[in-house]
This record gives C-alpha cells, structure tokens and sequence, in this order.
C-alpha cells in the first residue's frame, strides 16, 4: 500500500471509529481471532469508549516499556490515542506523552479522547515515522503498536527512535513479524489474510535494523502466531547509556580522522600497544569487523572522545563467536566513564551479535585499563612473559577474557 493510500486508509477509520463503529485493519474474522486491536489490554476501564475502539494494534506495548513517573514517552503512529492514554497515566503529572500520526482524522479523534480523559499532559503531533518532528534526545522511552511494519523504509524509522532517544532510552513496540522463511506464495497469502501483516519484517532482518541504527540489549518476543510464519511480537532495545553530554553511536566513516587521532594518542603513551603507528583508515577497516565498532561523541560539538573496535581472531567456523576488542579514550577524556560506557555498549552489542568471548592482551603496567575491564566481568587467563620488543625492552603481556552468560550457552 503506497503512502497516501496508507493515510486515506486510517483517515477512513478513524472517521468510522468516531461515528461509534468499530473499526478493523483487516478482515473481522482474522482481527478477532489474531488478538488486534483492544484484545491485548487489560486496563481498559479508564479509557473512553472511543479510544477504546479506536484501537488497531497487535499487542501492548505500554504494558513491556516499564514506564516510570516523569518520564517523556513518544508513541509513533499513535492513532486514537489508546497508548498515549495509558502511558499518561503511567509517567503521571510530571511525565509528557507525545502522539505522532500522519493522519488528520486520527489526531483530532485522539485529542478529543485525551480531552474525554482528561489528559493534560499529553501531545498530538503531526508528521510521519520516517521523520520525527522531536529535537535530538528529546524523549526516554519510544513505543508503537502494529504500525512500523506499514514503513517503507524502516532503517530510516529506526534510525529515527535512535536520534530522540536520550542516552540510556528504551525502544519498545509491538508489530507484526515473520519468523522463519515462508515461500513468495505463502507470504502472498497470509497478507491476504491478515491485511495488518503487510510489510511485515522477518526477525533476523529487524535485528540487523536494530543494531545498525545503534541499538544494544535486543528483545524479539512471539507472542502470537498468526499462521504461515506471521507472528505478532514485542520488539524492545536500549540506546547506550552514557553520562551527561555525551551520546554512545556506531562509528561511522566521517569519524576516521578523529578516532585515528585517538588511537595514535593512546599508543604515544606507549602502554596501548606493541604498535607504535596508528594505520591509515584503509588499514583499519581492513582489520575491524564492520559491526561492533562504536564511538563516545559530545553531544555539543559532536567530537569523538572515545571508540571501541573488534577483529576477529580467526577465519575459522568455530571460532565464529570469539573476538579481539580494542577500547582508546581520548587522553582528555579519561576517568570521567567513558572507556566504561563503551565497553558496556560493546559487550552488550557483541551479545546481540552471537559472540561468546571476548578477549584482548594488556600490559600488565596499564592498570587503569585492567581495572576497568576486570570491573566488567574480564578475567586474566595467562600472562606471555616477554612476548615482545616495545621501545627496546621485552614485556609480558596479559591475556584477558569475557565469557558471555547469554551467547553460546
């Protein structure tokens, strides 16, 4: 369904739903049967009638998103209102919750339930998914019922939530997902079927969507199976926590110079590295696995303070889920949690991706770095006693772990 379709389509139902019909996405039948619309709630009683039916998702979002009283919560394609409601009253008179819809007739419908409701500290702006009229940062949790799936460009949407997320941001949503590889024919019917399902990503591909906009600690729940691989599903993940001021990305190619500049700080110390020379950009790629790279940027200037980086210890099939790390903070930078907040990042990333080891070699002379990755669950498995010349002097070097409790069990 192409886009103005899309919003004529809720515009209609949105008028039915105000003129006291209930309204449906797809065939009665397979609505009720699938669990949409108001049958994932249940809290419904404060809500009015209208929101009530209204109500068009596959689940309940505001019920897996741990809504806490103050917080700002921004629900995209929020249609009625029937999620803004809830969520009002969970973040409480000191809490904003902000309604985006494309559609005219499903705003205006959703603040006459919030008016209804009396709901005063809630928002309905006007605007797609693709392109959220919010400041950077601006909201701590983003939840969607069954309308992400409708985008024709979700990396954009993703990317999107990642942007108003403040640091330490929660993404939960539910939406409509294929688990498994149904044939072109299958697929074709079960859109057929349940015309909710249209656009419907399978996992695996979500997930992939998910990490490179930047998200870690990734949750893909089925919580109903609508035949031909089409599930109904709880989507969840965090934005990197970091400290005040600065935001945790992944490392892109404009980056270069400035992660480059950090790395041949680190080794000037002489206690980062046998290396004395940072590669060239060319270099490093070739050495780095494309996912698992992240940076630490001030929000303010958007300066690099800091990155984290993987290779992979061997070409080899079994050792798929074992990798080397490499962490530099800017010498400016350092004791003030940065090197932390990286390193959480990327071992909860590197947990996303399938990897059950992490490991690296430190010298044993470089105790802030020990201490920091001892404090995140490494342990010292062996030492190499002079393994190598540094500066005209043989070293020892530590060799360190992180076995995961999650990835490979």
């Amino acid at each position: 369904m192409a886009y103005d379709e899309i919003i004529d389509h809720y515009s209609a139902l949105a008028r039915a739903a105000d003129a006291g019909r209930v309204v449906a996405d797809c065939g009665q039948d397979a609505f009720e049967q699938g669990g949409f619309g108001a049958a994932g709630y249940d809290d419904l009683g404060v809500l009015p009638e209208g929101a009530v039916r209204a109500s068009l998702g596959c689940g309940n979002p505001v019920a897996v998103a741990e809504l806490q009283p103050g917080e700002t919560v921004l629900d995209l394609g929020s249609g009625g209102g029937i999620d803004v409601l809830l969520s009002a009253r969970r973040v409480g008179e000191h809490g904003k919750v902000y309604g985006l819809d494309a559609s005219a007739d499903m705003r205006a419908l959703a603040r006459r339930n919030a008016e209804r409701a009396g709901a005063t500290n809630v928002e309905f702006l006007h605007g797609t998914i693709e392109h959220i009229p919010l400041p950077d940062r601006s909201v701590d949790v983003v939840i969607s019922n069954c309308v992400i799936n409708l985008s024709g460009d979700k990396a954009t949407v993703l990317t999107e939530a990642f942007r108003v997320l403040r640091p330490g941001g929660r993404f939960g949503v539910s939406d409509v997902v294929i688990d498994g590889e149904p044939d072109a024919a299958r697929r074709a019917a079960a859109e057929q079927r349940i015309g909710c399902v249209a656009g419907a990503l399978p996992v695996a591909e979500y997930r992939e969507l998910l990490t490179a906009a930047g998200f870690v600690g990734i949750r893909v729940t089925l919580t109903a199976d609508h035949g031909d691989s089409v599930y109904s599903a709880i989507v969840q993940a965090a934005k990197p926590a970091a400290r005040k001021g600065v935001e945790i990305r992944p490392m892109r190619e404009d980056d270069a110079d400035q992660v480059l500049a950090i790395y041949q700080a680190g080794l000037d110390t002489g206690q980062a590295s046998f290396e004395t020379i940072a590669p060239s950009w060319e270099g490093f790629t070739a050495a780095k696995l494309p996912h698992l790279r992240y940076v630490a940027c001030d929000t303010s200037t958007g300066q690099v303070l800091g990155w984290v980086a993987a290779s992979a210890v061997s070409t080899r099939p079994v050792y798929a889920g074992v990798v080397e790390h490499s962490i530099y903070v800017h010498p400016g930078c350092q004791a003030q949690g940065i090197g932390r907040a990286l390193l959480v990042t990327f071992v909860a990333a590197s947990e996303d991706a399938g990897v059950w080891t992490v490991q690296s070699g430190i010298f044993p002379e470089n105790a802030a770095s020990l201490a920091l990755h001892q404090a995140l669950g490494f342990r010292v498995v062996g030492t190499r006693e002079r393994v190598g010349c540094h500066h005209g002097a043989w070293r020892d070097v530590l060799t360190i772990e992180r076995r995961s409790t999650v990835a490979g069990t």
